[in-house]
């Protein structure tokens, strides 16, 4: 039973746990263990910043009045059902009535389609996160991987072969509580004019919160103006982040509105094929301007860098790591080394790919690999770069940044003018 505990006075049970591990689970009194029903949903009521947990609805159906148990008068919570205090007065707890401001987890966020600022599909909301805090259990997050399912139906070993997928609340809200019944449908929680009416400086902030479908359903929000005056304002490593996932004729409109010195200082920052691929979306003569100035400056590691790598943890086998190399769809180029990352995000050591066939099934990475690694910094110049690479003979450099994070990575062709490495 997944639990722990907790004082006397808040309900006894798990930091996290999901909806779906409580759903359609008993609901008992304490000390008699009389069963009252299964919890039919959760009652949340719409708070700052997360909604809180007000109640448990219990649906007995077949014409039997439903019953509301008070947040409160919950004592115990586990993945085994609900322990609740004895009503009041009477062998049973009043109906449900639904009040202004409440949310139910299972009517109105289940199984409803998350979508963007722009009403693009993202995902299906297949569970719910209860999170507790001092004043007991609030909404967190919406899981909208398939661990919800396989969760509910009792199959808890499988979700860790699924990744999880959670949205925070604070991105996720209904357009309305009728609007979730009536469409089914979510989206997220900021709205275009919020947007356009926040300095780029907190835009580009927010930004550098954000990771993957979040960063990128916020961006495209965003109209061409005000997403170039964001990006111009974005940390260089979320405008890498930005660019890569850009269409072209979004691209276009974006880059159409910055200044000739915004576009060196943005391209400036991007891997080398990246760069190119903007360059290619100017107009002629400003593609010419804005080369012309970018030659002018001296060529450092950043301009010469690529995000074809492949990373991995220490622990990982030599098995493990041969399948990952397998599922990674990288060229030859790309895993020509494995670098190896600790937990805290720091370049530990390099593992040369060839050795994986030649090394034990068992053998793990920070067994083979030689740390610490070589690295290049990002203001590292073609003149040092040359002398990394006839210095040590490698066919790859990463490049890192001031906390040994890995920025790219740079191959041997694209620096050197002599023949390749040696093998």
């Amino acid at each position: 039973m997944n639990q722990v505990h907790a004082s006397q006075d808040s309900v006894q049970g798990p930091r996290d746990i999901y909806f779906s591990r409580v759903f359609r689970k008993p609901v008992r009194l304490a000390g008699a263990g009389r069963k009252l029903g299964p919890v039919s949903d959760i009652v949340f009521a719409l708070e700052e910043p997360f909604p809180r947990a007000v109640g448990i609805y219990i649906d007995h159906g077949w014409g039997v009045p439903s019953e509301y148990v008070p947040w409160d008068k919950v004592v115990n919570l586990s993945d085994q059902g609900l322990i609740v205090k004895a009503p009041e007065t009477g062998d049973q707890y009043p109906p449900f009535q639904d009040q202004p401001g409440w949310i139910l987890a299972d009517k109105h966020l289940m199984g409803r389609t998350i979508l963007d600022i722009d009403d693009r599909k993202i995902e299906v909301v297949n569970d719910v996160l209860l999170r507790t805090d001092a004043g007991g259990y609030h909404l967190a997050a919406v899981d909208a991987s398939f661990n919800g399912f396989l969760r509910k139906w009792g199959l808890h070993r499988l979700t860790t072969l699924i990744r999880e997928d959670l949205i925070p609340w604070k991105f996720v809200q209904p357009l309305s509580l009728e609007d979730a019944i009536v469409s089914d449908r979510l989206q997220l929680s900021v709205t275009k004019k919020q947007l356009h009416d926040l300095p780029k400086e907190d835009l580009a902030d927010a930004l550098e919160e954000l990771t993957g479908q979040e960063q990128e359903a916020l961006f495209s929000a965003l109209e061409p103006t005000k997403a170039a005056e964001t990006l111009n304002e974005a940390e260089p490593r979320v405008q890498r982040q930005i660019i890569a996932s850009l269409r072209q004729e979004r691209a276009q409109n974006i880059l159409a509105r910055l200044s000739t010195p915004q576009l060196v200082d943005l391209l400036g920052v991007l891997p080398h094929e990246d760069a190119e691929e903007m360059l290619r979306l100017l107009p002629g003569e400003r593609q010419k301007r804005v080369r012309a100035l970018l030659s002018e400056r001296e060529a450092t590691a950043r301009d010469f860098m690529s995000a074809e790598y492949l990373m991995v943890s220490p622990d990982l086998t030599v098995v493990q790591a041969r399948e990952k190399i397998r599922q990674s769809g990288l060229s030859y180029d790309g895993i020509s080394y494995l670098y190896v990352e600790g937990t805290d995000g720091k370049l530990q050591g390099a593992v040369d790919a060839r050795s994986l066939l030649v090394s034990d099934d068992a053998a793990r990475m920070e067994d083979l690999m030689d740390s610490p690694a070589v690295a290049a910094e990002a203001d590292d110049t073609r003149e040092d770069l040359e002398a990394m690479f006839e210095k040590y003979h490698f066919r790859m450099i990463p490049v890192v940044d001031p906390e040994d994070r890995i920025l790219g990575v740079i191959r041997y062709n694209d620096i050197m003018r002599a023949p390749g490495p040696r093998p």
